[in-house]
């Protein structure tokens, strides 16, 4: 009997050690080779007709949240100086903005931009042109390979990374997003709003990579960040052409 008892015992003890091996794990994501969808926004909370891009934003994501398309929310910050600052807005988010407008050959810049795969701009409140823009590149295979996990630290998060199939004029883009976030603006084009966001971008960093190369970077987190909300989305673009070559995210 007290055989029995103590085998018990240890199948226990070695399922609980088991689940406590797994809570440690890196979250893991990788390209969908079958098509993939990164859907780029630049927005602003002082912008009046933001909100209902922001709302499109929002419902693509939850429609589309078990497939391979990563909505992104860049808060930009030339909005800043008319009349209300937005809390999320990053003068980054605004360079890469004008980027694309180099790269697609569309300046001046405005909002609600939505880049697709960094290859096609859309007005991003225009519903039945954004859907049709993404959902047809859901069908064509990503051109290169990404693999991350990311490793929670006290102050953000190491990403390890693998690409492959990808040019010698590429980098790594990976983007800290909050997943939703609600904030009433006092002043400016949306006065009295309680406005609603969506995988709102954090924080962006980008380093260059060569062809078929694997590595480790930091990630770092804002202050009082909320994890339980969040998601790091990775993926590799051409330098030279904007194009987005593969893509990937991990849960955090």
């Amino acid at each position: 009997m007290k055989h029995i008892e103590l085998t018990i015992a240890f199948v226990l003890l070695a399922l609980v050690l088991n689940v406590s091996a797994y809570g440690q794990k890196n979250h893991t994501g990788k390209t969908n080779k079958k098509g993939f969808a990164v859907l780029e926004l630049f927005t602003s909370e002082g912008c009046s007709s933001c909100p209902t891009a922001d709302e499109l934003m929002g419902k693509i994501q939850n429609e589309y949240k078990d497939q391979p398309v990563y909505v992104l929310s860049y808060h930009v910050d030339y909005w800043d100086d008319l009349g209300w600052k937005d809390i999320f807005s990053n003068a980054d988010y605004t360079k890469r903005q004008y980027s694309y407008g180099k790269w697609l050959q569309k300046e001046p810049i405005y909002t609600p931009q939505l880049i697709i795969n960094g290859k096609t701009d859309y007005v991003g409140s225009q519903e039945t042109a954004v859907r049709s823009g993404f959902t047809k590149l859901l069908s064509k295979p990503a051109e290169a390979n990404l693999v991350i996990s990311a490793q929670r630290l006290k102050n953000g998060s190491l990403v390890s990374y693998k690409a492959s199939g990808n040019s010698r004029n590429t980098q790594l883009v990976l983007v800290l997003v909050q997943k939703s976030a609600k904030n009433k603006v006092k002043r400016g084009e949306n006065e009295g709003k309680l406005l609603s966001h969506y995988q709102i971008v954090r924080n962006l960093t980008t380093r260059s990579i060569t062809a078929d190369e694997k590595g480790r970077t930091n990630l770092y987190f804002p202050k009082n960040f909320n994890t339980q909300n969040a998601e790091i989305v990775g993926f590799i673009q051409d330098t030279a052409t904007g194009n987005i070559l593969g893509a990937t995210k991990v849960n955090l």
